[in-house]
């Protein structure tokens, strides 16, 4: 196949064909130059450097059919998800993105060009929130497997935890709310529910993207930090359940003003579309990988921050001062 130029061989054989060691630096070759890690892909171990002298440090497992449908998304988007989901932990600590680590299991009859073009989203995604694929690891499996780490850096700030909220704080979100449970509903009814069919209606395959590719406000982790939040979550399984973490560890009561969710076009269209509540979506909707924060009172909220709620004395979330209804989000073992 020495005649093939790389991309033909890339798109007509099998990670087994091309082995370990050339799918190693087919995805070395796709990884820009960064001064970030002081020692990159190539040895048995990434060296990143750790101004603060403390690593923020997450880690996600996401598992075909369980995380995420080869049906529904490109290796792109699936790339995208599995860098944002991770990351997003990190800002929602108050620090910034230093790095990730990627460990992909995969059958050896995957077309090379499909893992490829998941190493191509997972950088596209990095870039966004300023840190590279520092390194990882590859390995055979029956089934498409991730394993990702990502790494931060405080700057010399503390950590927002969850655990510091208190009664008179306001509560506040960053990014997108009840896009990807939109998105999703709307792949499920059927309209764009694979990367090359049908159109979404008219309006609607921007929700269908933000399930595909969420984006995370990578910058507002930080800016809260520097703005005395007092407690900070990613929301990955739904508000009312990732604001009950916070609730849970600050030992304090949440309190949603539904009124001031941000209510967008294309989220009131989908609802109408489907005979759905936005405001569900928005309440109880993973995967976007927005922030919630709560700041003391009298606070001046950063850029991009909208007030939703108080903080009281108590114990649980509520919304609109009723306990919501239902399950608060995603659970994996529910």
């Amino acid at each position: 196949m020495s005649h093939l130029s790389a991309e033909r061989r890339e798109a007509v054989i099998t990670i087994a064909e091309l082995g370990e060691f050339g799918l190693i630096a087919a995805i070395a070759e796709l990884l820009p130059a960064s001064p970030r890690p002081l020692l990159g892909v190539g040895d048995d171990a990434a060296v990143i450097s750790a101004p603060d002298r403390r690593v923020v440090a997450t880690t996600d497992l996401l598992i075909e059919g369980r995380h995420f449908r080869r049906d529904w998304s490109g290796p792109v988007d699936i790339g995208v998800k599995a860098a944002a989901q991770n990351l997003a932990d990190v800002a929602a600590m108050g620090a910034t993105p230093t790095g990730l680590l990627v460990g992909l299991a995969a059958p050896g009859d995957l077309p090379a060009s499909w893992a490829l073009d998941l190493v191509r989203g997972l950088v596209a995604e990095c870039e966004r929130a300023g840190a590279p694929v520092a390194g990882g690891d590859v390995t055979g499996a029956d089934t498409v497997m991730l394993g990702i780490t990502a790494l931060g850096d405080l700057g010399g700030a503390a950590p927002v935890t969850r655990s510091g909220a208190r009664p008179g704080d306001m509560l506040a979100v960053a990014g997108r709310l009840g896009w990807s449970a939109a998105g999703l509903a709307l792949l499920q009814a059927g309209p764009g529910s694979r990367p090359d069919g049908p159109p979404a209606p008219p309006g609607l395959a921007a929700l269908i993207a933000a399930h595909r590719r969420p984006q995370p406000p990578y910058p507002a982790g930080p800016q809260a930090a520097r703005h005395g939040a007092t407690s900070m979550i990613d929301i990955s399984d739904g508000l009312v359940q990732d604001a009950g973490h916070i609730a849970t560890a600050s030992g304090v009561r949440l309190d949603i003003d539904t009124a001031a969710l941000p209510a967008t076009q294309p989220l009131r269209a989908a609802a109408a579309w489907l005979g759905a509540d936005w405001r569900d979506w928005a309440l109880t909707g993973g995967e976007d990988h927005a922030l919630v924060a709560t700041f003391p009172a009298g606070a001046a909220l950063p850029d991009g921050w909208i007030p939703i709620g108080r903080v009281h004395a108590g114990s649980g979330v509520r919304a609109d001062s009723q306990p919501h209804a239902g399950p608060g989000g995603w659970s994996h073992f529910r």
